[in-house]
């Protein structure tokens, strides 16, 4: 059984798998679980069943991105890469890891592989606006992916599915929830998409024992970068949509024009700034409401606006 899900992240303005995972729960900022709590946790063989690592997307001179997005450094995305892998080779639960290293991108390098537009299902049935009317019935190039653990053999490249669970199966992103399914028994697929998606269980099922061979250390990655992140650069388009799903958290998604024009005028730092406060505020208004009593799922649904208020902490319980 898949005990509890743990989502870590480094540090950074909006911690995506935190807000997934956790919610209003926690009582700060503080709170969020933080990469060094995952080296912490690692080293005590704390780990829970499932672990999300979440990067650095603001490039900030205090805490340089590590999400490899241009125009990043990538020696800090790839030290983020060397530094989880050891931890983790480090790990008393090192012989029970499946490590996955994976991109929601490809780079925009060329693929001689056509992508399939044919049998693919749309995961809800869920069409874009006009004038595409995206059905989201197909899927996109190829994108790296990299499984490391002591039970996979040395060398294993894996090209598909061959046919499962269905004949036009593939390999993408959904296989990760799909083989998390698989691996820890749970009883519901999330979509139509990853109840069709290829999963890879199979790579860490060929061996009767752990690989003894596995190197402790990896090679430091070259800096390429000679200058200082850009605090004041404007904020990138990946990082106006982390503005717009902050802006969520604070009930200012409905000034959709206003939204837009702040995230097109923002410097990094600003948007950094602005995204700080709205998960510190989003946290403050939850820990406000379980003060008050009310119930955990209707805090979720909670309307956004309520995270705008200003409250003084407070150490009193009603």
């Amino acid at each position: 059984m898949l005990e509890y899900l743990g989502g870590y992240t480094t540090r950074t303005s909006l911690p995506r798998c935190f807000i997934g995972t956790y919610g209003r729960s926690s009582t700060s900022l503080d709170s969020i679980p933080y990469y060094p709590s995952f080296k912490k946790d690692a080293k005590k063989g704390k780990l829970p069943g499932y672990v999300v690592i979440e990067q650095r997307y603001t490039d900030l001179k205090t805490a340089p991105a590590n999400d490899d997005h241009p125009s990043h450094d990538v020696y800090q995305g790839q030290m983020l890469v060397k530094e989880v892998y050891e931890t983790l080779r480090a790990s008393p639960q090192w012989s029970e890891t499946l490590l996955v290293i994976t991109y929601d991108e490809h780079g925009g390098f060329y693929d001689h592989v056509a992508t399939p537009v044919s049998g693919v299902p749309s995961p809800d049935g869920i069409v874009g606006p006009e004038p595409f009317l995206f059905k989201f019935d197909r899927l996109g190039v190829r994108v790296p992916s990299i499984m490391v653990s002591p039970w996979i053999e040395k060398g294993t490249v894996v090209h598909g599915p061959n046919g499962s669970p269905f004949p036009t199966s593939e390999y993408e992103h959904s296989s990760i929830p799909a083989t998390v399914k698989k691996l820890f028994n749970m009883t519901t697929f999330l979509t139509k998409r990853d109840e069709w998606a290829g999963t890879f269980e199979g790579i860490v099922q060929t061996r009767k024992e752990p690989r003894t061979d596995c190197p402790e250390r990896l090679p430091i990655p070259t800096r390429i970068r000679k200058s200082e992140p850009n605090e004041d650069a404007k904020l990138t388009e990946f990082q106006q949509e982390l503005l717009q799903l902050a802006a969520v958290l604070k009930g200012e998604n409905t000034l959709t024009s206003y939204l837009e024009k702040m995230g097109k005028e923002m410097t990094v730092k600003q948007g950094n700034d602005y995204m700080e406060d709205a998960v510190k505020r989003f946290l403050e208004a939850g820990l406000y409401a379980k003060r008050m009593g009310v119930d955990e799922e209707q805090i979720v649904q909670m309307r956004p606006s309520l995270t705008t208020r200003t409250m003084k902490p407070t150490t009193s319980q009603p």
